[in-house]
């Protein structure tokens, strides 16, 4: 039981709350479940919560779990926020609600048809005609599609909160593509692990059925008569502002993760370009708006869908979910006419309440919203219209008149709510558990003739007190719902497939998947080769300052004009118009380390490897996220340098090697755990491509011209440093440094990881590996280039490739080799984009035979 105390936090809470609060019943008592969660916290303590809610932050941050803020510096990066104190309803009243929404949905699901079907709400008055043909959700080219199911809004989302009357309201809809769902599973998942202790004396409703069904759902629709549909889940990409969950749902489910790129529609039907070949759609769940679905029939500068896609769905080839067109359910408007359509489609009277809703395009309506903007919310009818709603109580005499004339120049994009008093909830704010104003967003899924509610939702509540503002683009945390009884016991959040379904071993990889697969290798390695080499010059400036000789600033001098080649940030230090930069290296240095708009800096490969790390967010594992967090943070201490004028040896290698050795780790994780697949194999050929241009690049800069025995021998010993052979080579070599030995060991020591040959039959092993669609018996132009770099190694003669020429220096043998091998290995990747990202060889063979400003915001 809770204590009698005066601070205990229930009473400290009960003084807070000045409004209706979630905690209360009608006759202002504590509801118990309510009471049992308060007293599980204050055995918890306030302390022990903040240290709580503190790995919570940390374990979002983990598993990488965004929100992209459009517009907002950190908007990419911006972690997901989560309250550690739960939005409770009880059972028995989550059943009533469930009725509600159900209801709801069905006659959603109707009016949609109606629209899109004989507009008998239309013709016999129910709806205004211009509500309909003026809203930027209705399009005419989707009059004729339909779902090869009773249904036609199979994904239905709601947000409601509890109005005066004590009962649940419905606030608003979403039915083009409802988001949020992924996050309120990342959510439980995040609590059960952080504060399990939470539910204590009751019981929490999984979530897990509502995927279950959707999955049955998803199956159910595919058109074709096969054990193993194939399934998308279409994204607008990684600038996407919920483009994590996305990912999250995507791999969740089992379905593959597709942007518009990656589809195609040839003969009537839609198609994966995957690296295996194209592959027949018949299901895509989709998170691009509508207007972006089809730049043939709908947007024409969209890049986000697929063209064709609208004749695939009226031809019955794809299922698409929720059909294009349903965005026109989401006019806040409808909420005005819901009453008399519901009577008029089904015969009832609503269950579920709506918040009070003027539509400004009828003259009455526009009359009252004019004479009571004070204490009215005023939004636009349609949510494409950039608009933040505004507050009438909020407003002076100047600026409601200037409301009023926005109004009047175009009435029937206006619609005016009623500002009620909503309920709050308990959030934790600044360390304080204070009452804030919540919505929660339900979710329905058509389960055959009918639809089944999550037992939970997306709650989120408003950072400004007194304010209702919970969307997550203006700052609302978000809460995990509990439908809680003292009866129901708790399973584990697990979805449970089919039984009579087979298991189904292939995925495929999509293209673009592919291709941001084998770049994260390529930059990942990029960066490494930098930092690697940026080390060891900055070493070597650092014993120059205490042993410094003629011989060690030549030597200097040349591996900084290795260091400009191998990240090609010219003139750089081979600027003969600065001589200066030599005498004084660190302001480069500083450059190439910490200038992001510098490309072939540390910092733009580190963003680039960054991009294309978050570009495929659903194949990293939460070990992996770790890892990836903190290559972000060092991203963010590059990112706030110290002045070049304070930067020193000392400052630079501390940023060096942190960031060096967490890209270690990440090819370390993924060594371990990543499945050996086409994936995999791609980024390993990215790897090991990069690595070995990096290593020939500075082999080139340092001994394609004699030097000074002397400034030779430091050039060798840096060399093998960057091949991490120093040690090995003492083993052997002791202390003499010998050009020739060294080029045997770094060329064609077959055992030695870093070594030429090696890399190259590792790469050539990597490509054997991928599918090859056309000629699978034969050798690839990637392999055949691989094989023939390596040949041309092995052949070698390592004894005249450190003959010079007298006059010159120049040592043309060994220059024209590694001239030859780097040409051959960039003809590899061209060779890989046209086989399986570009698909130039594989289109060939079949026909032988702006970023979306999705309006779903939660």
């Amino acid at each position: 039981m809770i204590t009698d105390t005066t601070d205990s936090l229930l009473k400290s809470y009960q003084q807070l709350i000045d409004s209706y609060d979630e905690i209360l019943d009608a006759s202002g008592q504590v509801k118990p479940h309510w009471r049992t969660l308060f007293a599980t916290l204050e055995k918890l303590g306030m302390k022990e919560l903040t240290v709580r809610n503190q790995e919570i932050i940390n374990k979002l941050r983990e598993n990488g779990v965004t929100y992209n803020v459009y517009e907002s510096p950190d908007g990419l990066n911006r972690p997901w926020q989560l309250d550690p104190i739960p939005f409770l309803l009880e059972k028995n009243e989550w059943d009533t609600i469930s009725k509600g929404l159900q209801q709801r949905a069905i006659l959603l699901d109707l009016m949609l048809k109606d629209i899109y079907g004989p507009q008998h709400l239309i013709k016999e008055g129910i709806l205004p005609a211009e509500l309909i043909y003026d809203n930027t959700g209705f399009f005419r080219p989707c009059n004729d599609l339909k779902l090869p199911s009773e249904k036609q809004l199979i994904l239905y989302a709601t947000d409601i909160a509890r109005g005066p009357d004590g009962r649940m309201w419905v606030v608003d809809n979403r039915t083009q593509a409802p988001s949020g769902s992924g996050y309120a599973l990342e959510n439980r998942s995040v609590m059960s692990k952080i504060l399990p202790e939470l539910t204590e004396g009751m019981f929490v409703s999984r979530l897990s059925p509502f995927f279950t069904s959707l999955q049955q759902q998803v199956s159910a629709l595919s058109n074709r008569t096969k054990e193993h549909p194939n399934i998308v889940y279409l994204t607008p990409g990684p600038n996407n502002e919920t483009y994590f969950e996305h990912a999250y749902l995507a791999s969740y489910l089992g379905y593959t993760l597709v942007q518009g790129d990656d589809l195609v529609v040839r003969d009537g039907f839609v198609w994966l370009k995957s690296i295996d070949g194209l592959e027949r759609v018949d299901v895509i769940i989709r998170r691009v708006d509508d207007e972006w679905c089809d730049p043939l029939e709908l947007r024409e500068d969209s890049r986000l869908g697929v063209p064709g896609l609208l004749q695939a769905i009226r031809s019955g080839n794809v299922t698409v979910l929720n059909p294009p067109g349903a965005s026109v359910l989401e006019n806040s408007a409808l909420l005005s006419f819901m009453h008399n359509a519901c009577r008029f489609l089904l015969n009832e009277e609503l269950l579920m309440p709506s918040i009070a809703t003027w539509w400004c395009g009828q003259p009455n309506e526009l009359q009252f919203v004019l004479n009571n903007l004070p204490r009215l919310i005023v939004k636009k009818a349609n949510r494409k219209q950039v608009f933040r709603s505004v507050y009438g109580r909020m407003l002076n005499k100047e600026q409601l008149a200037n409301l009023k004339n926005q109004i009047l120049k175009a009435p029937h994009e206006y619609v005016a709510q009623e500002e009620i008093s909503l309920s709050t909830t308990p959030s934790l704010v600044n360390g304080n558990i204070e009452p804030r104003l919540a919505a929660l967003r339900a979710y329905l899924v058509a389960n055959g003739n009918e639809y089944q509610v999550m037992q939970g939702g997306l709650t989120r509540s408003s950072a400004e007190k007194g304010r209702f503002v919970v969307s997550n683009q203006h700052g609302g945390l978000s809460k995990d719902t509990w439908i809680v009884s003292d009866t129901e016991p708790v399973q584990k959040d697990t979805i449970v497939l089919n039984k009579t379904e087979s298991v189904h071993h292939h995925t495929s990889l999509p293209s673009r998947s592919a291709e941001n697969l084998f770049w994260v290798g390529r930059y990942c390695e990029r960066t490494m080769s930098a930092t690697k080499f940026l080390k060891i010059i900055i070493n070597v400036l650092h014993e120059s300052v205490r042993f410094g000789g003629v011989s060690k600033a030549e030597h200097i001098d040349i591996l900084l004009k290795a260091l400009t080649h191998l990240t090609l940030t010219y003139p750089g230090f081979l600027d003969e118009e600065h001589e200066q930069i030599l005498q004084n290296p660190y302001p480069e240095l500083h450059r190439l380390v910490y200038d992001a708009k510098k490309l072939g800096s540390v910092a733009s490969s580190v963003e680039s490897f960054l991009y294309g790390v978050i570009a495929v967010s659903d194949k990293w594992n939460h070990d992996t996220w770790r890892i990836i967090n903190l290559i972000e943070n060092s991203l963010k201490r590059i990112k706030r340098p110290e002045e070049p004028s304070t930067s020193n040896a000392t400052s630079l290698q501390k940023v060096l090697d942190k960031l060096h050795t967490r890209l270690f780790t990440f090819y370390g994780i993924l060594s371990e755990t990543m499945p050996r697949d086409s994936g995999f194999y791609l980024l390993e050929a990215g790897k090991l491509i990069e690595r070995i241009l990096s290593r020939i690049s500075i082999l080139r800069a340092t001994f394609s011209f004699k030097s000074e025995e002397s400034v030779e021998n430091d050039l060798i010993e840096a060399v093998l440093i960057n091949h991490h052979l120093l040690v090995h080579y003492r083993l052997l070599y002791k202390s003499n440094m010998n050009l020739e030995a060294m080029l045997d060991m770094v060329l064609l020591e077959k055992n030695l990881p870093y070594s030429m040959t090696y890399q190259l039959d590792a790469l050539l092993d990597c490509l054997s590996k991928l599918p090859k669609p056309i000629q699978p018996d034969r050798l690839s132009l990637a392999e055949k280039a691989v094989l023939e770099a390596s040949t041309k190694i092995k052949l070698a003669d390592i004894a005249e490739l450190v003959n010079f020429e007298p006059e010159s220096l120049y040592r043309t043998a060994l220059d024209t080799l590694l001239a030859e091998v780097t040409s051959l290995l960039s003809s590899v990747t061209t060779s890989l984009t046209n086989l399986y990202f570009t698909h130039t060889e594989i289109q060939h063979s079949f026909m032988g035979s702006p970023e979306n400003l999705e309006t779903n915001e939660i």
